[in-house]
């Protein structure tokens, strides 16, 4: 069986179940059974035994599997693909209808205060409920199917098929080390005890960066004069360590900020630094059928405010 047929085999075989589905959903994401068979709450030999049935029905090897990681074949990364976005919907539409409607609101590190306002606003206006849904992903869950609008800090990615709103603007604040070791470069140990520093002062320092969530990449800076790329971090609790580990400066939020305090990092005021987009998004195709009412009211009517898709 080849790569473009694995999706369609699924609808012809009767031995599929969704266990066998969700079970290598897990392990695809997880990169191993041990964690899967933990968010499963199930035990690995099971677990094992359920994606091995999986390929057995399909023909086809989809884990590549050693002593130390799980990786997909090329097989397993289509199906998971595929599956991602649809497989959450498919267990919405198979759960008995029970009660008032839910949306999903995902986000990533933290929901701007607005929301308060907004989710109690649409819970008034609408009689359904919303569900809070943290996922450490660029889009907050909604390329995987697993929120229904999400909250997104900057810039939309134009091809991401979805429609979205301003919500507002965040200021930008500067992390830095507040004991930095050795390997700290001269110049942010410079810096260090600053209370302010200037946008255009960062040039010159090495940046950590989120690289999955984060909202500042040396992009933002003039082509020429750009902070130099001295560590990546994938959710906002590795870029917290590595700033406080001496590995460069950060610059996030400052909601964001506020309220992921760390005991070895300060935060620093911005002067002239741009400030953070924050955006409410759904998917510009078979979206919730209330996500549109949460992005109308959420949108505030300023300028560039309108629901673009």
């Amino acid at each position: 069986m080849n790569d473009d047929s694995v999706l369609a085999a699924l609808t012809a075989l009767d031995g599929v179940e969704l266990r066998h589905l969700r079970g290598f959903l897990a392990v695809a994401e997880e990169r191993s059974f041990t964690h899967a068979a933990d968010r499963l709450r199930t035990g690995q030999p099971a677990l094992t035994r359920t994606v091995r049935a999986l390929e057995t029905t399909l023909g086809v090897r989809l884990l590549d599997r050693t002593t130390r990681r799980v990786e997909l074949t090329d097989a397993g990364r289509r199906l998971h693909d595929d599956l991602a976005p649809l497989l959450p919907r498919l267990a919405a539409v198979l759960r008995p209808p029970a009660g008032r409607a839910i949306l999903r609101l995902g986000f990533t590190s933290l929901l701007p205060a607005a929301c308060t306002t907004l989710v109690a606003s649409f819970e008034a206006a609408t009689g359904a409920g919303v569900r809070l849904v943290r996922r450490d992903t660029p889009l907050a869950g909604l390329e995987t199917g697993e929120s229904d609008v999400a909250v997104l800090r900057g810039e939309v990615p134009p091809d991401a098929g979805l429609c979205s709103t301003l919500l507002l603007h965040e200021p930008r604040v500067a992390a830095l080390p507040r004991n930095a070791p050795e390997r700290t470069a001269a110049a942010v140990r410079a810096v260090a005890r600053r209370r302010v520093l200037d946008w255009t002062e960062l040039a010159g320092l090495p940046l950590v960066v989120n690289t999955v969530t984060g909202s500042t990449r040396p992009e933002l800076w003039p082509e020429g004069r750009r902070p130099r790329l001295s560590c990546t971090a994938g959710n906002i609790d590795e870029w917290l360590e590595s700033v406080a580990a001496g590995y460069g400066i950060g610059v996030a939020p400052e909601p964001v900020a506020r309220r992921h305090t760390h005991p070895g990092i300060r935060y620093l005021r911005l002067k002239n630094a741009p400030s953070v987009p924050v955006h409410l998004a759904r998917p510009a195709r078979d979206a919730h059928p209330l996500a549109e009412r949460f992005l109308t009211l959420g949108d505030t009517g300023t300028p560039g405010s309108a629901a673009l898709c």
